[in-house]
């Protein structure tokens, strides 16, 4: 059996070796995941908590005159109503990201619940608190609340129009930023030498993240300490603490943050939110813990949404298809209120992926972030790298049918050769194999055969296309992690890791890596992670840094365990320390026999009273670069509309691998998303009075199995220098990837009948759309 999880109540059984590869061992997690004994924060039982309700607003902008709420106050078993006046004392939700433009990010305050005004759909405004959840929703439908209706804006396009209504005084056009990159004089000269120029305006779409388990915090209270304790299904705990503990005005040491079990996150459980802040303010207010589980249609309405951008992309091009200048110009949604990390997404996390695997010698971004009467924006799988990738690409393939030239045939011209590789806005690549992915990738799909696939099917009446789409990922998230290591005293080694998981399989890759290390069993190592009380510091999630931060900060962590063990095991050997040497989980010294580390361990605990232990970190870590080639074969029903994804082949770049079968399972999960967002998924707004759209599943479509074929991928190891592990993180890359592989895939079918351009989502309506205005500008012409 495999050793308990702390915070886990169920054990796992041990790992099972897959055929293929020794190091694709399955996860340790999967036993007590799909015997359902996760445990998730709704399993914890706390027999007097409290439960808690937000009421939301109806309306998308709206000032609040009055709230009557003594009624619901009055309603047995409900212990308080809270609202804005109640919690005056408690100080706005930070955004923890400096962005430095033309002049400072405009974040104006956003109590956790709403005073004078409520600003999108689903703002909080008051917050109901109960012996059960029932009585709580009883008591909110108790709550009158007076509101004077006000003119919103929730399109993007129309944010910063002359007639837009103003959603913060201080940010008038609701301009929050603009941010501005790259040598305009250079762009401008060589714009002005071109052969040619291609331009090319994209969308992309608002979506949600709708993870498989909703959001949801229980606050605890300890008086006689002063402590508080939050337990939430999230991740980046670290950071939640931090902003906590500015809007409660206290320091940080007050607050613990723990996760047990995450049932997916993707970024959008990296944020603070006002239900956090006000679990902990009834929980110390009331004397009892108080728990707070959204409903889907909370997380939708409630919970921040990603993407939601307007791109205009130049690409300027010689005689002979160099690719000369990039000149992009964005304008990026940040909805009502500034989220913790949302204006980095349309900012400073696409800069280094711009231009994706090209050598493009300059570039320009300029970039306006607005408010808008709608949730608001943050991280979500990729965060702005998709974007940077998905515009790149849409150029190129557009460049490519401009000029008449193959569109492999012009990415391999302009793909990067030389390494180390400075882009034009600083960041630097050490490696890489982009021509040679491209290569196998187009061989692995039967690029060739693709024209008698397509005879077949016409000869049905469907119109079949294949698309390449390639990317440039830029992991790392935050620059900084630790990792401490511990004997214990049955011979077991606890990992203490900053970094968070929330379904990725860190209890297996990282006792994979130290086992390797170590020369011991996987089942002898145990991790700690998401818990400030446990583990000092961290980095938490996001960023695909996982393994080559996490993991990196580990195998210091193992070095330096070695080079301490090192004494102890020449004391026992009755040997010089500078003689002993380490092989495969022993100690060694000519002529002295060796020692395994376990009884060196042990030494070490009996001598000192104190446990062979460690610590490693990674401090300023530069960027690693996954990369890869994608290709999609769709099949496009022209009387519908509908499109049916028929293959995905992809040769990706992830640097070294530590468990290839997890690595899959990572692509699979991103490749989902991508397809998601450029099929389906589209959060969407009443543009005349703002309601949410797509507030459940019955609005919101989300890929199922039925809409995905077995994808087939290969791994190509080139290991990067840039972290003792060599890996290259795989978290975001199928979601960088198949955005524009998808539409490439769509394009090329529709070309014949002169579509050139789409839009993501592709729904049958669009597809349909677009055919017949083809057919009767054809008419016309």
């Amino acid at each position: 059996m495999h050793a308990r999880i702390p915070g886990h109540r169920a054990e796992t059984l041990g790992p099972a070796l897959t055929p293929t590869d020794p190091r694709s061992l399955r996860r340790f997690e999967d036993e007590r995941f799909l015997t359902g004994q996760g445990f998730y924060l709704d399993d914890e039982a706390v027999p007097d908590a409290l439960h808690a309700m937000v009421l939301r607003s109806p309306h998308a902008h709206a000032a609040i005159l009055s709230i009557d709420a003594e009624a619901a106050r009055g309603l047995p078993g409900v212990h308080a109503v809270y609202t804005a006046a109640e919690i005056a004392d408690l100080a706005p939700l930070p955004c923890s990201l400096a962005v430095a433009g033309e002049a400072p990010l405009i974040v104006p305050p956003r109590s956790p619940l709403a005073g004078e005004r409520v600003r999108h759909v689903g703002d909080s405004v008051a917050f109901i608190v109960a012996e059960t959840a029932e009585l709580a929703r009883e008591a909110s439908e108790l709550i009158a609340v007076d509101y004077d209706i006000l003119p919103s804006v929730t399109e993007l396009a129309a944010a910063n129009a002359p007639d837009a209504p103003e959603i913060w005084p201080q940010a008038p056009g609701n301009l929050a930023l603009r941010y501005r990159l790259g040598d305009g004089a250079a762009v401008a000269t060589a714009f002005a030498q071109a052969a040619h120029v291609v331009t090319c305006r994209v969308v992309n779409n608002r979506i949600a993240a709708a993870a498989l388990e909703p959001r949801a915090a229980l606050g605890r209270f300890d008086k006689a300490s002063g402590r508080y304790r939050l337990s939430l299904s999230g991740a980046s705990v670290h950071d939640i603490r931090r902003e906590l503990a500015a809007v409660l005005r206290i320091a940080p040491e007050r607050i613990d943050v723990a996760c047990p079990d995450v049932g997916g996150g993707f970024g959008m459980k990296n944020v603070t939110y006002p239900e956090y802040a006000l679990v902990l303010v009834a929980a110390e207010r009331l004397g009892r813990p108080v728990r707070w589980l959204a409903e889907r249609i909370e997380d939708f309405s409630g919970g921040v949404h990603a993407r939601d951008n307007l791109t205009t992309g130049k690409l300027a091009l010689d005689a002979k298809g160099r690719f000369l200048a990039l000149q992009v110009e964005t304008t990026a949604n940040l909805g009502a209120y500034v989220s913790s990390l949302g204006p980095g997404s349309a900012t400073t996390a696409p800069t280094p992926a711009m231009g994706g695997l090209y050598d493009i010698p300059a570039m320009t971004m300029d970039v306006r972030c607005v408010f808008t009467n709608t949730v608001p924006i943050d991280a979500y799988r990729g965060a702005g790298k998709p974007e940077a990738n998905y515009l790149i690409e849409r150029l190129v393939e557009a460049a490519a049918n401009r000029l008449r030239i193959d569109s492999a045939t012009l990415r391999k011209r302009n793909f990067i050769r030389r390494f180390p590789y400075r882009k034009p806005f600083g960041a630097v690549l050490d490696c890489g194999s982009f021509s040679s992915n491209l290569d196998q990738v187009l061989a692995a799909a039967d690029r060739a055969g693709f024209r008698r696939r397509r005879a077949e099917s016409r000869r049905r009446g469907k119109l079949r296309g294949f698309g390449i789409g390639c990317f440039l990922e830029t992991s790392r998230g935050a620059p900084n992690e630790d990792a401490w290591l511990s004997f214990r005293a049955d011979g077991g080694i606890d990992m203490t890791v900053g970094t968070q998981s929330n379904g990725q399989g860190h209890e297996t890759s990282f006792a994979q890596l130290l086992a390797s290390r170590f020369g011991l069993p996987v089942e002898r190592f145990r991790l700690i992670q998401g818990d400030t009380a446990r583990v000092p510091s961290g980095g938490g999630h996001g960023g695909a840094r996982s393994l080559h931060m996490g993991g990196g900060a580990l195998a210091l962590a193992a070095d330096a365990l070695l080079e301490k063990a090192r004494p102890a095991a020449a004391e026992l050997l009755q040997a010089a320390a500078e003689a002993v040497s380490f092989h495969n989980g022993r100690f060694l010294a000519p002529g002295a026999g060796e020692v395994d580390l376990g009884s060196v361990a042990r030494h070490v605990a009996e001598t000192t009273g104190k446990p062979l232990a460690s610590h490693g970190a990674r401090r300023n870590a530069p960027l690693t670069f996954p990369n890869g080639a994608q290709a999609a074969e769709v099949e496009v029903d022209p009387q519908t509309g509908e499109v049916t994804l028929l293959r995905y082949v992809a040769v990706d770049d992830y640097g070294t691998l530590i468990n290839p079968l997890l690595t899959e399972a990572q692509v699979h999960g991103g490749l989902a998303q991508g397809i998601g967002q450029a099929l389906m998924e589209e959060a969407r707004y009443d543009p005349d009075g703002g309601q949410l759209l797509s507030a459940t599943f019955m609005d919101y479509a989300m890929p199922r199995a039925m809409d995905l074929p077995a994808f087939e991928l290969s791994m190509v190891e080139l290991p990067t220098e840039a972290n003792p592990l060599g890996a290259k993180g795989a978290g975001q890359a199928g979601c960088i990837g198949a955005p524009q592989t998808v539409i490439h895939a769509i394009l090329d079918a529709l070309r014949p009948l002169g579509v050139t351009h789409l839009d993501m989502p592709a729904i049958p309506a669009r597809i349909w759309r677009a055919i017949r205005d083809a057919q009767e500008a054809q008419t016309k012409d």
